[in-house]
């Protein structure tokens, strides 16, 4: 079973999102996604200063498996990326709430961060997933 922390927010696309008290967000890909994947080799970050839409392709992870990209949840600008994933790509597999985050974003409208999926709907969503 794939651990969802109540405290996060969720894209269709297994990307996770928490809202930071300075009002930037940390985007990771969700427990789910990084074991759908298996073992991560290779994680390309976005730019920072990047200008992203919600839903927008910008990072990349590579595992044994698959090539899949990570997806912008929110629109806004790249103000960090994990530079430690450049080295360590298993870090997403090993904590993917946590040193696994990929990118930080300075949200363009907040509001879109109440679009997503809270921890309920994504588990009803990956749910629908295993069932298939």
């Amino acid at each position: 079973m794939s651990e969802v922390p109540g405290d996060l927010r969720y894209a269709p696309t297994h990307e996770w999102l928490r809202l930071e008290d300075d009002g930037t967000v940390l985007v990771g890909i969700t427990d789910h996604a990084q074991q759908a994947l298996g073992d991560l080799v290779f994680v390309e970050t976005p730019e920072v200063g990047k200008e992203v839409e919600a839903g927008e392709a910008c990072a990349v992870v590579e595992s044994v498996k698959a090539a899949s990209d990570i997806y912008a949840p929110v629109a806004g600008e790249i103000i960090d990326t994990n530079g430690g994933l450049i080295e360590a790509p298993e870090r997403v597999n090993d904590a993917p709430y946590g040193d696994g985050w990929i990118m930080r974003i300075q949200p363009s409208d907040a509001d879109q961060i109440e679009e997503l999926l809270d921890a309920d709907g994504y588990e009803a969503a990956i749910a629908d997933d295993d069932e298939e």
